[in-house]
């Protein structure tokens, strides 16, 4: 369900190379909405990244909405490239009657082109008179910021906090490029979370804050950190509800509901990981701290070698020890057990005797866990990715062409 008073929709306006390709999509609040976004950590920030930072500074309680395109990454294009992207702004602005400053842009696509300013101009202008709240409406809006991604990730939430229903709904686009390290503002995976929540500004960045920490920064399809990943979060209010704060009750419903959401949305993006067979689930406890156990979690998940086992179905826990050994996080082998499903397939640093027969069915599944136990601490943490297939190659050799 859309949050109230949130309108979207998405059009093709030329930018695609696939005829009626839906390449452009707006997201508007008739309401001032505060915002908060979190963006890449790579250094070659694209520049809707950089517009989308500078209009967060200028404006974070009067944001009215989110333009974007697929077709065009608008990365390494210099000036031209920023001055393309705060024209985006401008034109969504000016045709929804609000400034350019009250707009933040995104793009995906490939890195060192430049945008059809002229194709996006006319097509903004047609595109801010079809934006609705129906189905119809959401999905032209997803399918617009998609590239490789083979379906539509979209995940919603109700809930009610005293007597007043809040929703929450979020789109997410991507399938290869993914390996998220978004901070604090100080193919692309980009997020658009829209919620009619009335709360305040520190509430929803240490809200969004927590759960990309537990969500998008804990999935990965290849270790490729995009240079165009950008989570937006708008609340505009129109729930109607006594304002949230940054802690208390009303910030504990809200925290959950909104973590629901993302974590819904990362493990979308996981599953539909570019050639991707299975979506795997790795589970390191046992860990002195949280972040020595997302480290090697994170190891594990971006082995080519532990994910091209698990695509051929191939038990082989070497793999997934010898990734682990090279986080940089230490522990003792002698003490780590390793279990594929419900299999221990290695105990206290050594193979155990297991079926192969068994695994092997259990790595035949659509949904795997492996879970690393170093027995060495209380501490745990998760992360998500798929396997590697011929596919992924495939596609990624000829991106551009």
């Amino acid at each position: 369900m859309i949050p109230k008073d949130f309108l979207l929709g998405g059009i093709h306006c030329g930018i695609a190379k696939k005829f009626q390709k839906k390449d452009l999509a707006l997201l508007y609040s008739k309401k001032p909405a505060k915002a908060y976004g979190m963006f890449t950590s790579n250094l070659c920030k694209a520049a809707p990244v950089l517009v989308s930072q500078k209009h967060l500074k200028m404006n974070k309680t009067n944001v009215r909405g989110i333009i974007a395109n697929s077709g065009c990454a608008n990365a390494c294009t210099g000036l031209k490239g920023f001055k393309n992207a705060e024209e985006m702004c401008g034109l969504a602005g000016k045709s929804l009657g609000v400034k350019k400053e009250n707009f933040l842009v995104a793009s995906t696509g490939v890195i060192g082109k430049h945008l059809p300013i002229e194709k996006i101009s006319k097509g903004i202008k047609i595109l801010s008179g079809k934006i609705g709240f129906s189905k119809k409406d959401e999905l032209s809006c997803v399918q617009a910021i998609m590239t490789t991604d083979t379906f539509t990730k979209i995940s919603s939430g109700s809930f009610k906090i005293g007597n007043k229903k809040i929703n929450i709904w979020g789109c997410v686009k991507g399938a290869g490029m993914i390996h998220p390290d978004l901070k604090k503002p100080h193919a692309t995976m980009l997020s658009f979370i829209l919620t009619d929540a009335n709360i305040s500004n520190k509430a929803v960045e240490k809200a969004l804050s927590n759960s990309i920490e537990k969500s998008f920064n804990c999935v990965s399809v290849d270790g490729d950190t995009s240079t165009n990943d950008s989570v937006f979060l708008l609340a505009n209010g129109a729930a109607g509800n006594s304002l949230i704060a940054e802690s208390g009750k009303a910030f504990d419903i809200f925290s959950k509901n909104l973590l629901k959401v993302c974590l819904d949305l990362a493990k979308k993006l996981a599953r539909d990981g570019e050639g991707a067979t299975k979506l795997i689930e790795i589970e390191v406890n046992g860990a002195r701290d949280k972040n020595g156990a997302k480290k090697i979690a994170s190891t594990i998940a971006t082995s080519p070698l532990f994910k091209t086992a698990i695509f051929g179905n191939d038990a082989n826990w070497g793999r997934i020890m010898a990734a682990a050994g090279r986080s940089g996080v230490s522990f003792k082998p002698e003490k780590v057990d390793v279990w594929i499903g419900n299999v221990c397939v290695a105990k206290k640093g050594i193979g155990a005797n297991f079926s192969e027969e068994k695994t092997k069915r259990i790595l035949h599944n659509k949904e795997i866990k492996i879970t690393v136990n170093l027995n060495s601490g209380k501490e745990s943490a998760k992360y998500y990715t798929c396997d590697f297939s011929f596919d992924y190659v495939k596609i990624n050799a000829s991106y551009r062409s």
